[in-house]
């Protein structure tokens, strides 16, 4: 079976110069894991949940802070505050930065021709859970994890027919 056959057709896209907040937007309303990114009408890249999800990650107690050792109980505690203050410094720029900025690349695909089989493949060794479909070098379609599922079922149940 070819990947045409179970991917969904004309995703919903975002360009690059969108923000990270109208990307959480989308995949938020409308239910998915990711975005593929356009230049216009090229592709140039992913955004997904991971992605985003990654601009939050925190580190542990700052390392720029040192007090003197009478004061170490309360050591922690006061890189905590600063390391909180940091924290919410960044969170607040997040969501304005551009698309662009946070997208994978290079971008990984799968031709509309190819089995799904070979998409499956490709998955497991880069580690994604999606692929944008090209047909003639443009967008096409997504390819996810659970249509490949979905079809290879229905390969299995058209061979036992």
């Amino acid at each position: 079976m070819i990947v045409e056959a179970v991917m969904t057709p004309d995703p919903i896209t975002i360009q690059s110069k969108d923000t990270i907040r109208e990307a959480s937007r989308i995949i938020r309303e409308k239910k998915i894991g990711g975005l593929p990114v356009m230049d216009g009408e090229n592709l140039i890249g992913m955004i997904t949940e991971s992605d985003i999800l990654a601009l939050l990650a925190v580190k542990g107690p700052s390392e720029d802070l040192w007090l003197p050792s009478p004061l170490e109980v309360i050591e922690i505690p006061i890189r905590e505050f600063f390391n909180w203050e940091k924290t919410k410094e960044a969170l607040s720029d997040i969501g304005s930065r551009t698309v662009s900025s946070v997208m994978s690349y290079p971008i990984i695909t799968v031709n509309a021709e190819d089995t799904i089989e070979e998409a499956a493949r490709i998955m497991l060794r880069e580690g994604v859970a999606r692929l944008p479909v090209l047909k003639n070098e443009k967008l096409a379609g997504i390819v996810t994890r659970a249509n490949i599922v979905e079809g290879m079922g229905r390969q299995r149940e058209e061979e036992i027919q």
